[in-house]
């Protein structure tokens, strides 16, 4: 992940930071104290990071359940 683009939203007390990477288009959202705008980016970043990780690993070889 070279590049990500941020988005900030601040409502009252609160601020919602929403990360996407380009590349991917997967999108997270974190939502914190609008006095702490560099933890809630923080956040926001490492949760796309998690999101883009367990998206690369291969998926479970147990098939799903019809119903």
């Amino acid at each position: 992940m070279s590049e990500v683009l941020l988005e900030y939203h601040r409502n009252g007390a609160y601020l919602k930071v929403t990360a996407v990477d380009p590349a991917t288009g997967e999108e997270v959202c974190a939502m914190g104290p609008a006095s702490n705008p560099t933890a809630v980016k923080s956040l926001a970043i490492t949760k796309l990071q998690s999101k883009l990780a367990a998206r690369r690993q291969a998926p479970s070889s147990k098939p799903g359940k019809f119903i």
